[in-house]
């Protein structure tokens, strides 16, 4: 069970202020439409992390476009104004990222590392003209800072650097102290007496890792510790709006790290200051506090129970500031809340919603819990997976959001009388010279009735009565779900399908069991049973396009990333009909996986230790204990420093294979985590996707 880092697309409740340009380059526009293909992904732009003015004037957001020379993603930040006039780059240099809005309006924060491998520290810019100043010097990693609502202050979460990290470039220490050779130093051991000890990209967790909550002076950039326990991970701190507290997520618990619960404090904002606990909740995916106008609420997202921590529906759930209780707001909507933020009043929220290989707005009334579904519409079909509300606008109940369509990247939109408005179209003269497949929305029954729903991604020129090889792609999981969506940075499914489409491949996207945008059943459905309903799923989908003319039963290929690659080693040794697949980021010996990735809490709850559930493991790892039955020419990936999934998991199926004469291949990308990040490797990739599957599904010349 494998979560891959997900795609956040922010919504916000503001006015909104765009800055675009096409960074790309306009002349394949004038050549006339031409395929996807790898090379694009150095010159498609990522349009991220939209703040508003607390007036609703503006949006600042984050663009981040892919440098060949330095091989390197670098992140500027922009604005643009409600109207979408005044579009332009505030920051140039060292990347810079998650812009915020002081409370006036005036002053523009962002993080950035400068030089480029010391920590990120947070910036200042006077909108009115001058050069960005520098406010803080942790010698920690920020997590994540908040405005104080008067302006005066930023609370931080630091945690510490990891050993041989390079410390602040600009503290004020005195030269002559660091004269000291320091090259033949050997690097501290790494001391380990937790339960949950590994991080995909943070690494190694100890003691030492945990986050804690500091207060930061603007005007003398004086900071003073606010949480100080290195017991607890103190992370998320967001201002309550008259400045008398800070919420913030910890957990106090002697089994914190076994409890799978988020504990919501309340603390006020001086040195010495002791902290209330005001409400329990299990994790969610992702959490974000959010205090109502009047300061009198907390909305928050609950997960479940540990055992379900790979089938998690977010719900949304409200705290009472003075009493600390809870109340449900989403029980009855049997959908995964991805967001939700306060409308300028307070009376209720907007929240996003996963439905049925879709996203869509909503907005609960804060006094009766009462859902309505919002209009929106504007690019092919309703909103698409804007996934993370950013902010409220405390002028206007203006919407700014994050959309994508089936042929366009995430771009920044405002939200008026149910339809949207773009704001940004940095992607544009790129993809005017591009011809993407054509996506239809499916639904098939699976082996035992269960209804299933899916995309197929035709290729250009889709002839109609002409049978394609076709390609199952995977999405990873099993939470999250396949949506009609472009996503173009990190790692980016759909992209991924449109590529195969381009090569004139029929592409299925599977929402298979576990998937969500069905309800907790269906998520649920295969606890402690992988490989088994999902794959009873994805072969149905088969069967689908295979009976309705499409596919080529001869020509089939299967593959996917992360959960997906999971998936695709399960399926091989289930069905022999596939002649060519690609596992990236996969495992088979899931006993092996146990204390080798980060999944220890899920594997303890959901199954049991392998000692006490011996049997149960041995059967989740068919795939690796009966790799005879595989006779599937395979690629396997991953990163050479994933622990997420470790790339153990594609070289055991990589031995395997071959010393069973099975044509495979095995690719290790240095230095790269679960989600890649340099382009070369992300492009390179893509090459060998496209060639592994050309070389067994396509006929010769």
């Amino acid at each position: 069970m494998r979560l891959t880092s997900r795609r956040l697309a922010p919504l916000c409740l503001t006015g909104a202020l765009v800055a675009l340009i096409a960074l790309t380059p306009g002349a394949a526009a004038a050549a006339g439409p031409r395929p996807l293909e790898p090379d694009d992904y150095y010159d498609l732009v990522d349009v991220a992390n939209p703040a508003v003015t607390p007036d609703g004037s503006r949006v600042a957001y984050v663009v981040t476009q892919n440098d060949r020379a330095s091989d390197a993603a670098k992140s500027t930040v922009w604005i643009v104004a409600w109207d979408g006039s005044d579009r332009r780059a505030l920051t140039a240099g060292e990347s810079a990222t998650d812009p915020q809005w002081s409370p006036d309006g005036r002053f523009l924060s962002f993080l950035s590392a400068r030089p480029a491998d010391s920590p990120a520290q947070v910036w200042l810019l006077d909108l009115r003209g001058g050069e960005a100043r520098q406010i803080t010097h942790t010698a920690g990693d920020i997590a994540g800072y908040s405005w104080s609502p008067d302006g005066k202050q930023l609370v931080l979460s630091v945690s510490k650097l990891p050993p041989g990290a390079k410390a602040d470039a600009s503290d004020k220490a005195d030269p002559s102290a660091k004269t000291e050779p320091t090259a033949h130093k050997a690097p501290a051991p790494i001391v380990i007496d937790g339960y949950r000890f590994k991080a995909d990209i943070d690494g190694y967790q100890t003691a030492a890792s945990h986050a804690h909550l500091v207060l930061v002076d603007i005007a003398s950039g004086v900071d003073t510790p606010l949480t100080t326990d290195a017991e607890f991970n103190d992370v998320d701190p967001v201002w309550a709006p008259d400045g008398k507290s800070i919420a913030y997520i910890s957990n106090h618990r002697a089994d914190a790290e076994r409890s799978g619960e988020d504990e919501i404090y309340l603390i006020a904002p001086r040195a010495g200051a002791s902290p209330r606990r005001l409400a329990v909740t299990y994790t969610p995916n992702t959490q974000r506090l959010s205090f109502s106008p009047d300061g009198r609420f907390i909305a928050f997202r609950q997960g479940r129970e540990p055992k379900y921590v790979a089938y998690m529906a977010d719900r949304l759930a409200v705290a009472s500031v003075s009493d600390g209780s809870v109340r449900s707001l989403t029980d009855s909507l049997d959908r995964q809340v991805t967001q939700a933020a306060f409308n300028r009043d307070g009376s209720r929220l907007e929240i996003v919603v996963e439905d049925r290989g879709s996203t869509y707005l909503a907005e609960v009334t804060l006094a009766t819990g009462g859902i309505s579904r919002l209009p929106a519409g504007g690019i092919n079909r309703p909103v698409t997976d804007p996934v993370t509300l950013i902010g409220e606008s405390n002028a206007a109940d203006h919407v700014v959001l994050l959309a994508t369509s089936d042929h366009r990247p995430p771009e920044l939109f405002a939200y008026e009388g149910g339809t949207l408005r773009p704001l940004t179209t940095h992607n544009d003269a790129l993809l005017a010279g591009i011809e993407f497949g054509r996506v239809e929305d499916i639904e098939f029954k699976s082996r035992d009735g269960t209804a299933i729903q899916g995309q197929l991604i035709k290729p250009p020129h889709y002839v109609a009565g002409h049978r394609y090889p076709t390609i199952l792609w995977i999405h990873g999981g099993p939470e999250g779900q396949d949506q009609r969506e472009l996503i173009v940075q990190g790692y980016s499914p759909s992209l991924e399908r449109q590529l195969l489409a381009a090569q004139g491949y029929v592409v299925l996207a599977v929402n298979y069991r576990g998937s969500s945008g069905r309800g907790r059943q269906f998520q649920q459905s295969i606890l402690a049973d992988w490989g088994h309903k999902e794959v009873a799923d994805l072969l149905a989908a088969v069967d689908y396009a295979t009976a309705a003319g499409i596919a080529d039963p001869a020509k089939l290929g299967i593959g996917g990333w992360s959960y997906g690659g999971i998936l695709t080693d399960y399926t091989i040794a289930s069905d022999a009909r596939f002649k060519a697949a690609i596992s990236g980021a996969g495992s088979a010996d899931q006993i092996a996986m146990y204390g080798h990735d980060e999944y220890i809490l899920q594997y303890d709850a959901e199954i049991g230790p392998p000692w006490k559930a011996t049997a149960r493991w041995l059967e989740l790892s068919y795939p690796f204990f009966h790799a005879d039955r595989i006779h599937t020419p395979t690629l396997f990936l991953g990163g050479e420093k994933d622990f997420n999934v470790p790339i153990t998991g594609g070289e055991q199926m990589y031995m395997a294979l071959r010393t069973l004469g099975i044509p495979s291949e095995l690719v290790v990308y240095p230095g790269e985590f679960h989600v890649f990040t340099r382009p070369s490797f992300i492009k390179d990739r893509a090459d060998r996707y496209i060639a592994w599957f050309a070389k067994y599904l396509k006929s010769p010349p």
